[in-house]
Formats: structure tokens, sequence, C-alpha cells
């Protein structure tokens, strides 16, 4: 079982996963393909430098002080997943995308937005890599791994001009 660390955040507790220097995994606990993970709450003198790196950064954009993230990484997933990855780190903060833009940017057609749904949905690095900043075409939210209501606090935070997010899910 690979080791992951946790982060407290307003939305619930994240699950980070690093292996040779990069950050590999950031999820919400328990959320939809939550992997494998023997979780520890240990402190900054026992984890990875990337993991502390990632609780700051991500301490801060909850604060609202931080709009992009400056972290290593390091991705797993199929050719077309690690593509559509990439897309979304255009996306700028407080910006959405629908799906089916989103495939037209990629030179794709709005007939490929299922797809580019679905490896959104296999984003390994929530957060870090705005997965939450893509819709529906009809300007709904739609899925989320970590759940709708995340998504809808991601894009609130983002849309509020850097002012805390509130811990709305209690």
């Amino acid at each position: 079982m690979i080791q992951g660390y946790l982060a407290s955040s307003p939305l619930g507790d994240i699950a980070l996963r690093a292996e040779d220097g990069a950050l590999t995994g950031v999820f919400f606990v328990g959320q939809k393909y939550y992997p494998d993970l023997l979780l520890t709450d240990a402190h900054e003198s026992s984890v990875p430098r990337v993991v502390s790196q990632a609780r700051e950064q991500l301490a801060e954009f909850f604060s609202g002080e931080r709009k992009a993230f400056d972290l290593p990484l390091q991705l797993r997933g199929t050719p077309f997943q690690r593509l559509v990855w990439q897309q979304l780190l255009l996306i700028p903060y407080g910006e959405i995308v629908s799906y089916g833009a989103m495939a037209k940017n990629m030179g794709l057609s709005s007939g490929h937005s299922r797809a580019v749904g679905t490896a959104n949905g296999k984003n390994p690095v929530s957060i870090i890599i705005p997965c939450h900043r893509v819709i529906g075409s009809s300007g709904d939210l739609t899925g989320y791994a970590g759940g709708v209501e995340r998504k809808q606090a991601l894009l609130s935070l983002e849309n509020m001009n850097g002012r805390p997010v509130e811990n709305s899910l209690q």
C-alpha cells in the first residue's frame, strides 16, 4: 500500500500522495476513484518536501492567497488522459469551460466531450490540476470526483476574488 499524507481543508481532509520527489495524487478522502492509501497525519519533519509544499500551497489557495500552484507533478494515465490534464492547466483561475469547448480546444469534435469528461474525472491531482473548472454545456455542474458540493465551493472561492472559502460541508 502506498503512503498518503493528510492535509486539512475547509472542504474536508485531503490525501496527498508523493513519489520520487513529485506529487502524484491529491484526493478528497473518500472521493470517487479514491486510491488505496495508508494515511498518516505525520507532521512536517517526517514528510516528503513536496507534501509540505503542497500543504502550504493548498492552505494559501483556500485562504484566497494563491491562484496557481508551483509543484513538481508526476502524472500517470493514458496518453489521452495526460493530454486532457495538460489542457486543464490552461484554464485560468476563476474561469470555466464546458467539456465540449475543451474538446474543441484540443482539436477534437464536441462529440468527444464525454471522453474528455471521463479523462477529467480520472484526474489524480485535483485542485492543483483544476478539473473543477469544467462544466456541462448547459451550465450544469456535472460530476466531480470530490462531489458536486465541493466543485461548487471551489468555483465560488475562485469567483469571490480571493475571499477564503467557508467550511460549508460540516
